[in-house]
């Protein structure tokens, strides 16, 4: 994988948050075709957030597919391709957080999900990174509004 969770991550701005940071280590993932990290410390100002454990776990994971799928052979006759398999890519983040005080925690999960069509990968890579840069731009961007989403349901 290419990917690499990083040990110190920098957080996108989120209301009441100033200079979100994350230290990371590296956990052992769910799977074999996963890596994972747990948040070990926060930095900036970001009052009552409290790190990993087992009670209310912190992680950051990233999967890809265990088979990796290829395209297809064409039609002979049409020329088309009639299943176009797509490979799927996750990062998922797990964060304990309180439903009510005084009540265990729960897990708010985070997903992001990416299905790549077979071929993509070699025919049209640099559309396939322009997609993720401005999925990955919009979140940056809108950050503190997704969070306050998260908080208040207003959209």
């Amino acid at each position: 994988m290419s990917i690499t969770i990083p040990g110190s991550l920098t957080g996108a701005p989120q209301t009441g948050f100033t200079s979100p940071t994350y230290t990371t280590t590296v956990d052992n993932p769910p799977d074999l075709n996963a890596k994972q990290s747990a948040v070990t410390a926060v930095g900036g100002t970001q009052s009552g957030v409290i790190v990993h454990s087992v009670a209310a776990p912190f992680v950051l994971s990233v999967w890809r597919p265990k088979k990796l799928m290829a395209l297809g052979k064409p039609n002979p006759t049409t020329g088309l391709i009639a299943n176009v398999p797509m490979n799927q890519y996750k990062l998922i983040t797990v964060k304990g957080v309180l439903p009510l005080a005084g009540q265990p925690y729960k897990n708010m999960i985070i997903r992001t999900t990416v299905d790549v069509p077979a071929g993509a990968d070699v025919a049209d890579p640099n559309n396939v990174r322009a997609g993720l840069s401005a999925h990955a731009g919009l979140v940056w961007a809108q950050a503190a509004g997704i969070g306050d989403t998260a908080v208040n349901g207003l959209l």
